[in-house]
């Protein structure tokens, strides 16, 4: 267990861990990859560098500086989180638990390119399965995606749904599938019916009858992680007050996920602030 867990290893993340473990909290940092930074070139518009800096350099110059301090970074993918008296994040691995959480996973990745499906949204289509699951309890449901979150968000629609399908249009399923699980992995061609959805259509020219649909591709965005808890989203930005805090308690949100200027230097201010308000949050619900 842990006082805050910390979702992103990115500036923002890094940044806020900086200052939650010298404030002698046990902080723990998850994270799978160095995110969209790690993905650039050179960095030359960021403060103290004299020439342009390696990105890959100034990811893994953070991850060495927190380290130093003695926060925990672990390399997992998050699938998952609620919250029972305690924030529960749930990853391929394990669960981890924590008093408080600050979600610095960068901006949340575009929906696919799917002819219906954001016409459908609220009405049969959903990007959470914790959420929107019992509104489907005993009809035919799907999830769209071909790895670790969907089989997660397949998991959770299990015991409630009259059936679930694994949805990987046109991919290989790279996770163990359950033999309660079905797999249908023909490219999709568009989602159908007249108020509600109704059936997916595939190119093959066969479909597949359900009432929902539960997007889950790639690994969880930002947003998706939020809406699990019940925090508000505004569109694909994370709505936070000027201490980065979200409208949960000790659920706070800092770096490209909450919107606005996307650039290192927002990113590492809103992890500081973000810090230095679970710091205050923690001490005063210790008092």
């Amino acid at each position: 267990m842990a006082d805050v867990i910390i979702l992103g290893n990115g500036p923002a993340g890094i940044s806020a861990a900086l200052y939650t473990v010298r404030a002698g909290l046990e902080t723990m940092v998850i994270g799978r990859d160095g995110g969209s930074l790690e993905k650039t070139d050179k960095i030359e518009n960021y403060y103290g560098f004299a020439e342009p800096v390696s990105s890959r350099d100034l990811v893994q110059n953070g991850i060495n500086q927190a380290k130093r301090l003695g926060v925990s970074l672990l390399k997992d993918e998050v699938v998952g989180m609620n919250y029972n008296g305690r924030f529960v994040i749930q990853t391929k691995q394990t669960e981890y638990e924590a008093d408080c959480v600050i979600l610095a996973t960068g901006s949340s990745r575009k929906s696919p390119a799917i002819e219906g499906l954001q016409a459908f949204e609220g009405k049969g289509v959903s990007y959470c399965a914790v959420c929107d699951g019992f509104f489907y309890r005993g009809k035919p449901v799907a999830v769209l995606g071909d790895g670790e979150y969907a089989l997660h968000e397949a998991s959770e629609l299990l015991p409630i749904a009259k059936s679930v399908t694994l949805l990987t249009n046109g991919k290989k399923p790279n996770v163990k599938i359950p033999s309660e699980l079905s797999v249908n992995d023909q490219e999709i061609a568009e989602l159908e019916g007249e108020e509600l959805l109704q059936s997916v259509r595939f190119k093959d020219g066969s479909s597949l009858p359900v009432s929902g649909v539960f997007v889950a591709v790639g690994v969880a965005g930002s947003t998706d992680l939020a809406k699990k808890l019940g925090a508000q989203v505004n569109g694909t930005a994370i709505a936070v007050n000027g201490d980065m805090q979200t409208n949960l308690p000790g659920f706070f949100a800092a770096g490209d996920c909450t919107g606005g200027l996307l650039q290192i230097a927002k990113a590492v201010y809103e992890g500081a602030k973000a810090g230095t308000s679970a710091i205050r949050f923690l001490r005063e619900k210790k008092k």
